[in-house]
């Protein structure tokens, strides 16, 4: 068994605690098939980065584990349910359980800061509106977004301040499993170490699983349990950040030895500490 293999877990983990399985998964839009036999699992509690070239099919990927898009062959469970084989009430059920935060926010401009967090619990139509506020506030609070924001309107805030309102939403519900599609891109590098930060202390506070699509390589060394390398309509490699380093294939070339690989790669505290141990 490799220990790149997507199909097995991780080696602190037992095969009870799958929050994610993909099995011979094959996506096909006319004559164009992006993935093929594509195998992938997420373990309870990781925290999983989606990597890939353009056209790789990172953004289908999520979007199949979110239930929007049907494969053309293979199985997607999440919490141990093939997600294409129930029927809508129960996908809807298993929503409730895991958060999304969009690359932009995708907050309603319409809505104050407050509305927008409180929306997912309202539409749950079982919570009096003292316990909405108050768990609305609270969601707000642990994203860093003070009660004196919650009635600015989203074209009042900093890039930031709607990447953090925006986690904030998507913590509603407390899930267990959050997604993440680029949750530092557009953000200044303070904003993003800031960012980064705050996601490594909610999942660590929260438990939660967290799958993330990234091209920043600053975030992904900083925050990933194993990085999922998509290629040749496949996973090629899944690993920690510091083995996927070593995989041969141009992509892996490419993209992480380059220049900006590098840098961010030789910041990771391990890598530090065996130039000091040296």
């Amino acid at each position: 068994m490799s220990e790149c293999d997507p199909s097995q877990p991780t080696s602190a983990q037992h095969d009870d605690a799958a929050i994610i399985e993909i099995s011979q998964l094959r996506t096909q839009f006319g004559d164009t098939v992006v993935h093929e036999n594509l195998d992938l699992r997420i373990d309870a509690g990781e925290i999983v980065s989606l990597v890939g070239g353009s056209g790789s099919g990172k953004t289908v990927l999520l979007r199949q584990m979110l239930g929007l898009n049907r494969p053309a062959a293979g199985t997607v469970r999440v919490f141990g349910e093939d997600i294409n084989r129930i029927g809508s009430e129960r996908l809807q059920a298993l929503r409730t359980r895991w958060g999304m935060l969009f690359q932009h926010g995708a907050l309603f401009s319409a809505l104050t800061v407050f509305d927008n967090v409180a929306q997912p619990l309202r539409e749950l139509r079982v919570l009096p509106k003292d316990v909405v506020r108050d768990v609305a506030l609270l969601k707000l609070q642990m994203a860093g977004i003070g009660p004196e924001h919650a009635r600015k309107m989203p074209a009042d805030l900093s890039g930031g301040m709607i990447k953090r309102v925006a986690l904030a939403r998507a913590l509603a519900l407390d899930p267990d499993l959050v997604f993440l599609d680029e949750p530092t891109a557009g953000l200044d590098p303070n904003a993003s170490e800031s960012f980064v930060d705050l996601i490594r202390e909610l999942h660590d506070e929260m438990k939660l699983t967290v799958v993330m699509v990234t091209h920043d390589l600053d975030t992904l060394f900083a925050l990933s349990s194993r990085v999922a390398v998509l290629a040749d309509k496949h996973i090629i490699a899944y690993c920690a950040p510091d083995k996927v380093v070593e995989f041969k294939h141009p992509f892996i070339e490419t993209f992480f030895r380059g220049e900006r690989g590098q840098r961010a790669f030789e910041a990771l505290p391990e890598q530090q500490e065996k130039r000091e141990d040296a």
